[in-house]
């Protein structure tokens, strides 16, 4: 089927990993529902694509009715529900002995929750299709742990997970599973880390030798493009100077 006229749900659409994949998909003719808190952007980006087929819905992923809210939109809009993109993450870091517990829980309800609030919503739909694919922004954090980030990378350690058993769970139904990881990328995430020297440090990362949301929007419809007995589980992306 390739991309062309396949439906995707985009989360945390509205900046971003989100914003860059929803315009190369919009370039390869996809069917897009955007979600995402900021609605003001979701109607900028769908004003900026005026020869797409685009509907937006304000989202906040923690939400799950919020979130069943956005595939009943796909399904009424198009009918089916072909791709999920959970994409919405923070990364508010601190040492665990700050005890920042507000913080923490932010993190489980975005990072976690709203994975696995997606995959609630969208998966009655594609098993009733027979064929579907979910796929979650996840990151190195979900391969490897470091210093004042535990609780971030405990997170992604918990969508790598979760989305390994969607895997096992589903791929009789003929649904996929992936998680896209990068490395540091030049987006806002620096922007949910409270602590300003910490944030200033890595959006100056990003900056310099950072990869772009748009080399991630590319893997994410390499992934969406593969043949249906096709299936890329995992894919980590990092800048060639990265070194963690």
């Amino acid at each position: 089927m390739g991309i062309k006229d396949k439906v995707v749900v985009v989360m945390g659409a509205s900046s971003g990993i989100g914003e860059a994949t929803t315009r190369t998909l919009a370039e390869k003719g996809a069917k897009l529902v955007l979600a995402a808190r900021r609605e003001d952007n979701l109607k900028k980006i769908k004003e900026s694509l005026p020869d797409a087929q685009i509907v937006y819905r304000k989202a906040d992923v923690s939400d799950y009715d919020e979130v069943q809210k956005v595939i009943d939109l796909a399904i009424t809009e198009y009918g089916q529900v072909d791709v999920l993109f959970n994409n919405a993450g923070i990364m508010p870091t601190a040492p665990l002995a700050e005890a920042k517990r507000d913080e923490w829980q932010k993190m489980l309800d975005i990072n976690v929750m709203g994975v696995l609030n997606g995959i609630a919503a969208a998966l009655p739909k594609m098993v009733e299709q027979k064929s579907g694919h979910i796929i979650s922004t996840d990151s190195v954090a979900g391969h490897v742990v470091y210093p004042d980030s535990a609780v971030y990378c405990g997170t992604k350690f918990a969508v790598r997970a979760i989305m390994e058993g969607l895997r096992q769970e589903q791929r009789e139904n003929n649904i996929k599973s992936t998680i896209i990881s990068p490395g540091a990328v030049q987006t806002e995430l620096y922007k949910t880390i409270s602590d300003k020297k910490v944030s200033d440090d890595l959006h100056q990362a990003q900056k310099e030798w950072g990869l772009s949301a748009e080399d991630i929007a590319q893997a994410v419809a390499y992934v969406i493009d593969t043949p249906e007995r096709v299936s890329v589980s995992d894919m980590i992306i990092r800048p060639t100077l990265q070194s963690m």
